[in-house]
């Protein structure tokens, strides 16, 4: 006799459902990203980002503590220029937003890691993320000067830079130049898989990184592209020397993910963007989904789907909620 199968046996209480629920949300798996600016005294908010801010070198430490005692492990730090030029030279100077920002956060929290977002686009003249030759991006001169900034935040104290720029062969590059100073236990975590997408508008209005002209599709992948280009693009950053590997957006791509994660031994970080986070603020403004409960499901389908590591600008608000 076959005997009938009950699913609903471990769902008939709160208690069972979470004895036998097989995704488990963790403070440890957040890194809650942070915009920094030039000057002093600064805490603006950013109108196409709810409850997120520039920050000067000096303001962002209260931040950082807060992030700290929240249990939260990471902050990653984006930055933007006192001027900008072709060759985005505010970047990799040692008096610039993110350099401060991170010997004050180091000194302040030191057990606190430090993330850079590492990219030129916020920082040149043209909006693009490499160096501009005739309307083209020329990427073995882009991943010379990447290699630089990466060395200037090594020297601040980074304890993991972040290439986002999508330039092909730039992890080798940064992971060379990183060596040969010295900086040979400052970790990479490369934006292995960073697609040409429509959810990074409200970021780009609070980087002041849009294009002067054209756009990003000739360096960043297409959002039709085959899930066999992504993991390409995965292991040649993982030849190269990167430790973590990162998908951007999450959620409109959880089966890159997902492979990414059953293909390969390493850390895999995912990154929930600023139209995805709108898009939940939106919703709940206009009352037509519950913040919360919309929140938790997608982060926990991002962590299902296999991220170890899980960058959003709510990390704050989870880390409280799970906390409790």
């Amino acid at each position: 006799m076959n005997m009938p199968v009950r699913m609903r046996r471990l769902r008939k209480s709160d208690s069972m459902r979470r004895l036998a629920r097989g995704v488990n949300l963790s403070v440890d798996n957040f890194v809650y990203p942070l915009f920094v600016c030039p000057g002093k005294n600064i805490k603006k908010p950013i109108e196409s980002m709810t409850d997120c801010f520039h920050f000067s070198p000096d303001k962002v430490v209260d931040e950082a503590k807060e992030v700290f005692e929240l249990g939260i492990p990471a902050v990653l730090l984006f930055g933007s220029p006192e001027k900008k030029d072709e060759k985005g030279s505010d970047a990799f100077s040692d008096s610039g937003a993110v350099q401060q920002a991170i010997r004050n956060i180091k000194k302040a929290v030191p057990d606190l890691l430090v993330i850079t977002d590492l990219c030129l686009c916020a920082y040149t003249d043209t909006g693009h993320c490499g160096i501009v030759k005739d309307e083209k991006v020329d990427n073995d001169a882009s991943c010379e000067v990447l290699a630089e900034v990466a060395l200037s935040h090594a020297k601040a104290g980074a304890d993991i830079i972040a290439p986002s720029d999508m330039m092909d062969g730039r992890v080798g590059v940064i992971r060379k130049t990183l060596d040969e100073n010295g900086f040979i236990d400052t970790a990479i975590m490369s934006y292995s898989a960073k697609y040409a997408s429509a959810f990074y508008g409200p970021f780009r209005d609070a980087a002041d990184s849009a294009p002067a002209f054209g756009d990003r599709k000739t360096y960043q992948m297409g959002p039709a592209a085959s899930a066999k280009q992504a993991m390409r693009e995965i292991e040649l950053d993982i030849s190269e020397g990167t430790d973590i590997v990162m998908i951007k957006p999450a959620l409109p791509y959880l089966d890159i993910i997902y492979q990414a994660k059953q293909r390969f031994d390493v850390p895999v970080a995912a990154y929930q963007v600023s139209g995805e986070y709108m898009m939940i603020n939106s919703a709940a403004q206009n009352g037509i989904a519950d913040r919360q409960s919309v929140i938790l499901e997608t982060i926990t389908a991002i962590k299902r789907a296999g991220a170890d590591i899980i960058i959003t600008y709510f990390a704050k608000e989870i880390a409280k909620w799970i906390r409790r």
